[in-house]
């Protein structure tokens, strides 16, 4: 495109040169337009000074008149010969001028100077825009998969934490496309298709950047959106395409992540069931079973939504595997930890054991982020290492949010604050069922006014029914100490209202946990890929039974109200004396609360505090994320 500017410019100055050339020699004076009839006036009236007739029967020069003199031109007529005699009678001065080689080469280098020029702004401003225009028009039904460079940093399975188990199933995977004969002889087959679940930020791209790293052998990564485009077909041929580039460079990859963007379930909801999406979709299912046996090309896809996506997607044949990614347990966040320490300035305080007890429920970005946060900490409080009191504020930053010291509340709020916050505290110590508390503060932190953190004690996949009580009543706690203090409630319990509602109403409904109703499951959730989750429900049972739910769910949040109520008024002088404490010093660990409960001195507070590295209790030696029947922690105000 640059040489065809060049020879523009070229072309431009060449016709301006011939421009300037054919009409720079003439006179600057206004030139007066005349017709044939006023021209043979003016020479019988003898105001015509000079005629320059020239071959292509026009003529011009000059004149005068009463007014002044200037300059004319005419238009002559092809006859002018006959009146020439009379027109030299009364003009002084006739030229009459023959056609010259030059004038014509001249005259014939200007227009072909003006054609090249046109013909070279066209092919540059229309001709090129329209090729332009058809190679994208030629190529908008390509695979816009990109192809991991070899040159690429190269993440390994070494660089992935926490997800044994699957990085063993694609290990295999990886094995067999660098040595195919150990399992062909055998009788074996590879997989063709391997699809990883788990929620968000478990992991599941970045053991695809291992399998790229690890494989040697050519990978191509899409993400599921690249597909699908307003205009009909292009995703079919997209999928196409990509497959074919496959085959030129197998052993090879796929990777499609969130392939649920392009896999949901055909003929489900609105729609209809020719759209665009259903014919990408159709194509890549039949792209996965035309396979050719040990054709060596792997698709690996990636999904947190595996519940929407269609059947024939996830059949033996084309998605063999399905790789569980979960969230990491306590060994798993503890690797992971390590790796991402890894190659930072860490003091040697900080206990990554401690760190991963401490962060239950954490996927691996969490995790990430959290280090993340412990770094910029340390920076902002001029230290050369990540020190542990960094790490304990950033898992609170992660967990609540950042610390609000803006937000000035009142003496009269900061008490309903610290009673509702140790309300929780207090019944989480006094039940057996429920988890220790960690951590109280009053202290707002992003939406939350005041958190009482609480951590599980061991690792636990199932809770009884007498556990979700415990839960239930300690999510009712701020409320009921609000209650006993100021004989009055406020609004700051209305999300721990919403989760003891939930709780037992999954209870009643999923658990069948209701002395009432008995063990059976009540409701059914529909989720309509082309409309969202949890649009509508089947409510299987009667109005009868419903009336029943609603009472089971009263009479389970009751008892436990009357539960927490009876804990605290017994216990009312602790959580006075909790509560005084925690109005001085604003944040209480779960020791420093335990300690206060057994009528213990706290030592003085340090003029200048930071987050101490707090040891745990022996019963606090292994935990694990509490299940999802449990609600999200902390407790909030």
């Amino acid at each position: 495109m640059a040489r065809f500017f060049r020879i523009a410019v070229w072309v431009a100055l060449i016709a301006a040169v011939v421009i300037v050339l054919q009409f720079g020699m003439k006179s600057q004076q206004p030139t007066r337009e005349l017709d044939y009839g006023t021209f043979m006036d003016m020479v019988k009236a003898g105001k015509i000074a000079t005629l320059v007739i020239s071959p292509k029967n026009s003529g011009e020069g000059s004149f005068t008149s009463a007014g002044g003199s200037g300059n004319y031109r005419v238009n002559l007529p092809a006859d002018m010969q006959t009146y020439l005699e009379r027109v030299q009678e009364n003009v002084p001065k006739v030229v009459i001028k023959k056609p010259s080689i030059s004038d014509v080469w001249v005259s014939g280098l200007f227009y072909l100077l003006i054609t090249g020029l046109l013909i070279v702004g066209f092919w540059i401003f229309v001709v090129r825009q329209t090729q332009s225009s058809g190679n994208q028009a030629l190529s908008f039904g390509r695979s816009r998969a990109r192809r991991h460079p070899d040159t690429a940093s190269k993440v390994t399975f070494d660089d992935v934490a926490g997800a044994d188990e699957a990085k063993g199933e694609l290990m295999e995977v990886v094995e067999f496309l660098k040595n195919p004969r150990k399992f062909q002889a055998l009788g074996a087959r590879i997989p063709k298709g391997v699809i990883l679940v788990g929620p968000p930020g478990s992991g599941k791209t970045l053991l695809a950047r291992a399998i790229a790293g690890e494989a040697g052998v050519p990978f191509f990564h899409m993400s599921g959106s690249e597909f699908v485009e307003m205009f009909v077909g292009v995703g079919a041929s997209r999928v196409r395409d990509l497959f074919e580039q496959a085959k030129a460079n197998r052993p090879c990859i796929i990777f499609i992540d969130e392939i649920d963007a392009v896999g949901r379930q055909r003929f489900a909801g609105l729609g209809g069931g020719h759209d665009e999406r259903e014919q990408t979709l159709n194509q890549l299912l039949v792209e996965m079973d035309g396979f050719e046996p040990n054709a060596r090309i792997v698709l690996i896809a990636a999904t947190n939504r595996p519940d929407v996506l269609d059947p024939a997607l996830l059949r033996p044949g084309r998605f063999d595997r399905r790789i569980q990614v979960d969230n990491p347990d306590l060994k798993g966040r503890a690797a992971i930890l390590q790796v991402h320490f890894k190659g930072k300035p860490v003091n040697d305080n900080v206990d990554l054991q401690v760190l991963a007890r401490r962060t239950p429920g954490f996927s691996g970005a969490d995790l990430a982020n959290m280090v993340n946060e412990s770094a910029l900490l340390a920076a902002r409080r001029d230290r050369e290492k990540i020190a542990m009191p960094d790490c304990e504020d950033s898992i609170e930053r992660v967990v609540a949010g950042p610390e609000r010291k803006s937000r000035i509340i009142s003496d009269k709020e900061k008490k309903i604050l610290a009673h509702h916050e140790v309300g929780h505290a207090v019944l989480a110590q006094l039940l057996p069922q429920a988890d220790p508390v960690h951590k109280v503060s009053i202290l707002q932190r992003g939406p939350a006014l005041g958190y009482t953190l609480q951590l599980p004690t061991e690792d636990r996949y199932i809770m009884s029914r007498s556990e979700l009580l415990d839960r239930i009543a300690v999510f009712l706690g701020g409320r009921v100490s609000e209650e006993l203090a100021f004989q009055e409630i406020s609004t700051g319990a209305a999300d721990d209202l919403k989760k003891a509602t939930e709780l037992a109403r999954r209870m009643v409904t999923d658990f069948g946990m209701s002395e009432t109703l008995g063990p059976i499951s009540l409701g059914r959730s529909y989720e309509q890929p082309f409309l969202g989750r949890d649009i509508m429900e089947d409510r299987n049972y009667s109005e009868q039974v419903a009336s029943a739910i609603d009472k089971e769910l009263s009479t389970i949040i009751e008892d436990c109200y009357e539960r927490a109520k009876q804990h605290l008024t017994e216990h009312s002088d602790e959580v006075r004396s909790v509560v005084a404490v925690l109005l001085e010093r604003e944040t209480l660990s779960g020791d420093e609360i335990r300690a206060i409960m057994r009528g213990e001195e706290l030592p003085e507070k340090p003029p200048a505090p930071e987050p101490a590295q707090e040891t745990l209790a022996p019963a606090e030696q292994e935990e694990e994320k509490p299940p999802p029947v449990t609600g999200e922690q902390p407790q909030t105000a």
